[in-house]
């Protein structure tokens, strides 16, 4: 019997014994109960009975209690009652009127097999999603910290860690790549993302994260701790080599050296953490050129170009210095890209050298053919700043008759000439644009700019589909290494000063716009196919 003193105490012992197990409220264990006892009961009375069960905190007794409505004329006795057999249940339910619900006292019943087994699923199901959501709250405060566990399994070379409450898990691309661990090791982790998943919550922990370095600092260094020193950004090539750039909150303090500590004991121990992997700390700067040419150690940065606005730098060294600054396989350089989240133009001096020459002809020759000057007056304004001739349009007279040599009717026929050039020059485009056949969809795509969309035209880019399909570095040009050479590539707008987040905004822009438009197109397709189908089962 369900109700004989023994069973009702162990109930609540029961109870007890699973919250303090589980860490979970009492009360949700003894509701699950309930909900598992009436599970059950709906077996035994019957699955179009509304069945409740209420067990006393106290003494743990039980009972089961059927829901019935008050209603004038009772159609269902397994669902409705009316007002006066409501009266002969209780003396209670003499202030009930129609509308209200009642409990109608059911017997106590032996729990057969079935009945038990299913109160067993009811009960283990709630007790399970309790924990999860336990074990949810306890851990989403912890995102953005480090955890420590024990590694319970591997699968298909993911990383299972036991956190002591729950689980975690360290996928396969967030370990350190040739990291050997096994079943039993310890292991230090970050937490990467806590979040609800059907089978309950998910815990990610990653040790390839750049951020997993920066916590460990913060756990080794106590100035960084403390907030003497901030760590301003970081890049990891996870394995192999890293860099770090703090700053200084105290300038009474080296950053750098305290992150080193004492013969190198505090960086070591983040090393030793990071299996070997080498750990460059630079020391961060307002100016972007001091903290490159810090990043690009062991390399000697003999100039540095700065263009704020598009974020790019032009490193300027010697011959002996460029194997050294673009690391292998480029690594040194683009961790320093990471880290300062600039475009990193490497060259020697003789590049730079001549890459200004070429420049400086190009500019020259285009002021004297297209604005029928003298060379040595098209020479003059590109050292004096101009670049092209919307630069001299854009211009007012005042500014060019400062340069040496230019007087007040020179520069207004300056003016003038670049005008009309300008409008001469946007018809031609126009008709270009025309004469390539590019479509209205790439034409009409934000940030390309005609003379960009000519450019396209003769390298066969027509549709934004075309568009969609290239990747950055083939808009803004770079390096690659050809046969053990450096060797320059050029990007089709490499003209236009695009900068490589400009240029992925684009693309990327671009393929949002296709992938919509690909789906609208494949959605009506799948549609008619099955409107089709429809048409030939009908017919048949």
């Amino acid at each position: 019997m369900l109700n004989r003193r023994a069973d009702k105490l162990e109930l609540l012992r029961i109870a007890e014994a699973v919250a303090l197990e589980k860490s979970i409220d009492k009360e949700l264990i003894i509701d699950s109960m309930e909900n598992g006892i009436a599970k059950a009961a709906k077996s035994k009375f019957g699955s179009e009975n509304e069945i409740k069960v209420e067990i006393n905190r106290d003494n743990g007794d039980i009972g089961i209690f059927r829901k019935l409505v008050i209603v004038e004329k009772p159609e269902n006795i397994n669902l409705e009652i009316s007002l006066d057999q409501a009266i002969l249940l209780s003396n209670e339910n003499k202030e009930k009127k129609i509308g209200d619900e009642v409990l109608e006292p059911l017997p106590s019943f032996d729990f057969g097999r079935i009945a038990a087994q299913t109160a067993k699923q009811v009960i283990t199901f709630n007790v399970r999603e309790a924990e999860r959501e336990r074990q949810y709250n306890d851990f989403k405060d912890k995102k953005d910290t480090i955890l420590s566990g024990i590694v319970k399994r591997l699968e298909f070379g993911n990383v299972i860690v036991d956190l002591g409450r729950t689980e975690a898990i360290i996928q396969k691309n967030e370990m350190i790549p040739r990291e050997n661990v096994k079943a039993g090791d310890r292991v230090k982790a970050y937490c990467l993302d806590v979040r609800r998943e059907p089978r309950g919550q998910q815990i990610f922990l990653s040790r390839a994260h750049p951020k997993f370095m920066e916590k460990l600092f913060i756990q080794e260094v106590p100035e960084i701790y403390d907030g003497l020193i901030e760590i301003k950004s970081s890049a990891r090539d996870p394995g192999s080599r890293a860099k770090i750039s703090v700053k200084a909150i105290d300038t009474s303090l080296d950053p750098v050296g305290a992150c080193v500590g004492m013969r190198g004991s505090r960086v070591q121990a983040v090393v030793n953490e990071l299996q070997g992997e080498k750990i460059d700390i630079v020391n961060w700067s307002e100016d972007p050129a001091i903290v490159v040419a810090n990043a690009l150690s062991p390399a000697e940065v003999q100039r540095v170009n700065v263009d704020n606005e598009a974020k790019k730098l032009d490193v300027i060294l010697t011959e002996e210095n460029l194997s050294k600054a673009i690391g292998r396989r480029g690594q040194n350089v683009r961790l320093a890209t990471k880290l300062l989240n600039f475009e990193i133009n490497i060259m020697t001096e003789q590049e730079d050298s001549e890459r200004r020459q070429i420049e400086f002809k190009e500019k020259t020759d285009n002021f004297v053919k297209n604005l029928e000057l003298d060379e040595t007056l098209g020479q003059l304004l590109v050292a004096e700043g101009f670049s092209s001739i919307d630069d001299i349009k854009d211009s007012d007279i005042e500014a060019l008759t400062k340069i040496e040599g230019i007087e007040e009717d020179t520069a207004k026929e300056l003016i003038e000439r670049a005008e009309e050039f300008h409008k001469k020059d946007q018809e031609e485009i126009a008709k270009k644009i025309k004469d390539l056949g590019l479509e209205n969809d790439l034409i009409n795509h934000p940030g390309l700019t005609p003379g960009m969309l000519v450019t396209l035209g003769e390298q066969k880019i027509l549709s934004l589909n075309d568009f969609a399909d290239l990747a950055s570095d083939e808009l803004t040009g770079g390096y690659d290494q050809i046969k053990g050479e450096r060797v320059k590539i050029k990007g089709y707008l490499e003209d236009f000063a695009l900068s490589k987040k400009e240029a992925d905004d684009l693309i990327m822009s671009a393929r949002d716009k296709a992938y919509k438009d690909w789906k609208m197109i494949y959605g009506k397709e799948k549609i008619k196919i099955i409107n089709i189908g429809n048409i030939k089962e009908n017919n048949k």
